[in-house]
């Protein structure tokens, strides 16, 4: 973990709640995707975790939804604004699990994560297929920058109205060589149960510090509870147990 203060870069709307910021600062704390960095905003006693989308040398970029007011606040923030930031936290996705056809789930802000997880994958060579997950049409991100990437880009919506009618269940490819996925708890439920190989599950959890001191954000697994702030938030699948 690095405490250091970033620089807002732009603050783009990519629909009505989601929103693209890229920072410019350290960022050698920050080593694989699934990472994410803890936000201190003005006014707000708990930081705001948010997961990392890509990384360069120098420059995040971070994808968020307006949820409450401390992420309103976010999406105001003006080129040339400076933020207190946590980075390096949390564990990331394992690449070398990948074997040659990777599989990237991602539901809604799930999809930011697994942007920087494509784009080393296919540095790699690896044949990726994305599944993006979105309720309607107006709340699609993302579907052009994976396929400029060279993904196999499936994206769902729950009510028909672009791509494929459903679920990232719906859109499952026929074989692939392990799975990561991000996203709402329901989807990663459904995940579970469908997929047919290994995989890696990317938790969003409601987080008090960020850095594992509070134990806020645990998920309960065969080797007892771990913090999906500091074990977490990637989890291997056969170690998740599913709670009621």
């Amino acid at each position: 973990m690095k405490q250091t203060i970033f620089r807002v870069e732009s603050n783009t709307a990519l629909t009505d709640s989601v929103f693209r910021m890229t920072l410019l600062g350290d960022t050698s704390a920050v080593t694989a995707p699934g990472q994410f960095v803890n936000l201190k905003l003005d006014g707000f006693f708990l930081r705001r975790p948010i997961s990392v989308c890509d990384c360069e040398d120098g420059r995040l970029t971070l994808i968020f939804k307006t949820v409450g007011k401390g992420t309103a606040q976010m999406s105001r923030l003006p080129a040339g604004a400076e933020i207190d930031t946590l980075t390096g936290l949390g564990n990331g996705y394992d690449l070398t699990r990948a074997g040659d056809r990777p599989l990237l789930l991602g539901g809604g802000v799930g999809v930011p994560p697994l942007y920087w997880l494509a784009k080393k994958l296919r540095a790699e060579g690896k044949e990726v297929t994305a599944v993006l997950g979105f309720n309607t049409e107006k709340e699609i991100f993302g579907e052009k920058e994976f396929r400029a990437l060279g993904c196999d880009t499936r994206v769902t919506t729950a009510d028909g109205s672009h791509g494929i009618r459903g679920f990232v269940t719906d859109a499952l490819p026929e074989s692939y060589s392990f799975f990561y996925t991000c996203g709402p708890m329901p989807m990663l439920k459904a995940v579970y149960r469908r997929t047919v190989t290994d995989g890696q599950f990317s938790f969003e959890e409601r987080m008090g510090c960020g850095f594992g001191a509070c134990m806020g954000c645990s998920q309960k697994t065969k080797n007892g509870y771990k913090r999906i702030c500091r074990e977490g938030p990637v989890l291997e699948k056969e170690e998740i147990l599913w709670e009621d």
